[in-house]
C-alpha cells in the first residue's frame, strides 16, 4: 500500500495524518514539516536532472536520455502552444513546465518503494498547504504578467458591460480572481487525496487483486491532475495577457 493509501486508510491517525503534520526539524525557529522536506528533495531531483540534460546536450541526440528529454519538452511546448499560441508559449512554457514537473513528481513520489515510508517524507501534493502555495503563486503570476503586458490598462478587464452595471460586475470579477487559488489548490488536493481514500477502501477489501490496478490508476490520476493544473494556469495567463476590449 502506498503512503497516500495508508494515510487515507488511517483516517488521520499518526504524524502524517494530523492536521499540522510531522515536524522534522526547525529552521530559524520555524517548524519544517515532512511535506516541505519532500518538496525540497523533489526540487533537488528536478534541478539535478536539468543539469544532467544540459551538460550532455548535443545538436543531434546521442543518448536515449536526451531523446526522452527533448520529446518531453516538445510535447509540453506543443500543449502550451495549443492553448495560447506559439509566441506566448515560448515565453510561458518554462513557468508552466515547472508547474507540471513539480506537481507530477510530487504526485508520483507516493509510489516510491522506500522513502515514502519514512517519518520525514510525505508526498507534497497530499497537503493542502502545498497545493495552496502553488495555486497562489500561479494566480499572482497571472496578475504580474497581465500588468507587465497591458500596464494599468489591465484593470479594464474587470469593467465589463456599460458603466451603470460596474458596481455589480466589478466585485464579482474581483471575487472570481480571489476564488481561483482556492479552486486550483482544492481541485489538486481533493482529487489526489480523495482518490487515494477510495482506493484505500478497495485495497482493504481486495488486497490481492487490486494492487496493480491501483498503481495504474494512481499513475494516470497523478499525470492528469498535473496536466489540469498546468492547463488552467495557462488559460488564466492567456486571458490576462491576450487582447481584450472594453465596451
Amino acid at each position: 500500500m502506498t503512503p497516500w493509501l495508508q494515510l487515507a486508510a488511517a483516517g488521520g491517525e499518526g504524524g502524517h495524518g494530523s492536521e499540522g503534520g510531522h515536524v522534522v526539524f526547525e529552521l530559524f525557529g520555524f517548524p519544517v514539516h515532512e511535506s516541505i522536506v519532500s518538496m525540497w528533495i523533489i526540487m533537488g531531483l528536478i534541478i539535478a536532472l536539468a543539469i544532467l540534460a544540459r551538460r550532455g546536450l548535443q545538436r543531434v541526440p546521442q543518448s536515449r536520455f536526451q531523446s526522452a528529454v527533448e520529446l518531453a519538452v516538445e510535447s509540453l511546448y506543443d500543449f502550451v502552444t495549443s492553448l495560447m499560441g506559439r509566441e506566448r508559449a515560448r515565453r510561458f512554457t518554462p513557468l508552466l513546465g515547472s508547474f507540471f514537473l513539480l506537481i507530477l513528481f510530487s504526485n508520483y513520489s507516493g509510489l516510491l518503494p522506500v522513502l515514502p515510508h519514512e517519518d520525514w517524507f510525505q508526498p507534497p501534493t497530499s497537503r493542502w498547504g502545498v497545493t495552496g502555495g502553488l495555486a497562489i503563486f500561479s494566480v499572482l503570476s497571472v496578475q504580474v504578467y497581465g500588468l507587465a503586458t497591458h500596464g494599468l490598462g489591465y484593470f479594464k478587464r474587470f469593467l465589463e458591460g456599460p458603466p451603470y452595471v460596474w458596481p455589480l460586475t466589478v466585485p464579482l470579477a474581483v471575487i472570481e480572481e480571489l476564488i481561483k487559488p482556492f479552486s486550483l489548490s482544492l481541485r489538486l488536493f481533493a482529487n489526489i487525496f480523495g482518490g487515494e481514500a477510495v482506493l484505500a477502501g478497495l485495497l482493504s477489501a481486495l488486497p490481492f487483486l487490486l494492487p496493480v490496478g491501483v498503481m495504474a490508476i494512481e499513475l494516470i490520476a497523478g499525470f492528469v491532475q498535473a496536466l489540469i493544473f498546468t492547463m488552467l494556469s495557462a488559460l488564466y495567463i492567456e486571458a490576462a495577457t491576450g487582447e481584450f476590449h472594453h465596451h
